[in-house]
């Protein structure tokens, strides 16, 4: 928490969950973190803060930036793929992981990175002029923006344009089922399968993200693929990875697609190096072997590791070589085109 004396500069907005503590101070709700602050306190994220006995947020209607995206950078392999996506974020983030690959804006706590500013309005008009299927809350984790994200995504549903969530998954159960009822899609970043991994590296716990995926799958029709950064001698052992894809087929089903993709040397970390390919293609025979219908590798070339594939009779239904389409095997009702088996997920035949 971080008192800052320039609060009144930066244009509240109001905020839903929080409460009151027999103190004195008033308690974020939003997170697990429940930051409990004085007047003029920021929580950990920074982008929300107690001004007049409430919790406002200070990064409503502001934005570190704006691009145009395939879908499949997300990662999402099994939504609208071969489709474009409008990409925004804010600034500051719930978690403090030290590997953090886009530290310069999640990390940071100089509200000049808002540069762009846009209404929810505006960033619904823009997705639909540029032909963009979805908006992406993404770069920073869209948990701290909770307000802004709902209404931009309520904005691009009037405009028939769906809505991504690229989330760690660290929110609070009140607060989660507000977000999510907004989203069509998520990718959730499983960072690692121990709380020892998430309380070292993130200051976070594993636990409510692993509730925030149960919620997804049992609570939702929020499309969910899973994203984990493979760190060299940090969460990519054989053991590991076997009991988080095991986790994940037993309580979120085979269908759920997992990508594991490499990390680069950043922010506090930068004396790890960087992960090989073979890491990334030993983790997905991991999870194939633990029974994850759909797993991937991410961020490296593997036209393998990054295609589509039957499950049922290894046809190989969409051909990605990098964020390329290639092959389109998929019948229009979403099954193989050889066998007829249904690939779960959300499908459009390229250019529909």
């Amino acid at each position: 928490m971080i008192s800052s004396p320039s609060l009144a500069e930066q244009r509240p907005h109001p905020t839903r969950f929080y409460h009151a503590l027999e103190d004195g101070r008033i308690q974020c709700d939003l997170c697990p973190r429940a930051c409990a602050l004085h007047e003029g306190q920021r929580g950990l994220c920074f982008v929300r803060g107690r001004e007049q006995d409430a919790i406002q947020l200070y990064s409503y209607g502001r934005s570190s930036g704006f691009a145009i995206d395939p879908i499949e950078k997300k990662p999402l392999n099994h939504f609208l793929p071969g489709s474009s996506v409008l990409s925004f974020g804010t600034a500051g983030c719930n978690l403090t992981c030290r590997f953090c690959q886009n530290w310069d804006t999640s990390k940071s706590r100089a509200m000049d990175r808002l540069a762009a500013e846009a209404t929810p309005e505006q960033i619904a008009a823009t997705a639909r002029e540029h032909d963009c299927r979805s908006v992406a809350y993404t770069y920073n984790d869209p948990v701290v923006f909770l307000e802004y994200a709902c209404d931009t995504a309520r904005a691009c549903r009037e405009q028939g344009v769906r809505n991504v969530a690229v989330t760690a998954g660290y929110i609070s159960p009140g607060a989660r089922e507000a977000f999510f009822a907004d989203m069509d899609a998520a990718n959730v970043d499983l960072k690692g399968f121990t709380d020892a991994f998430y309380k070292r590296l993130c200051s976070a716990r594993l636990g409510p993200v692993l509730e925030t995926l149960e919620y997804l799958h049992q609570e939702t029709e929020v499309w969910l693929e899973l994203t984990t950064l493979l760190i060299p001698g940090e969460n990519d052992s054989d053991a590991e990875l076997a009991r988080m894809a095991g986790w994940v087929v037993e309580h979120l089903g085979p269908e759920v697609p997992m990508h594991f993709s490499a990390f680069h040397p950043a922010y506090r970390m930068r004396d790890i190096p960087a992960t090989p390919p073979s890491t990334l293609s030993r983790a997905r025979r991991i999870a194939r072997a633990q029974g994850v219908r759909y797993a991937y590798t991410g961020n490296v070339r593997d036209p393998e590791g990054g295609s589509t594939w039957c499950h049922a009779c290894g046809h190989r239904l969409i051909e990605r070589d990098g964020y390329r389409l290639g092959h389109w095997g998929l019948t229009e009702a979403g099954a193989c085109e050889r066998c007829g088996t249904r690939c779960a997920g959300v499908f459009e035949a390229p250019g529909s």
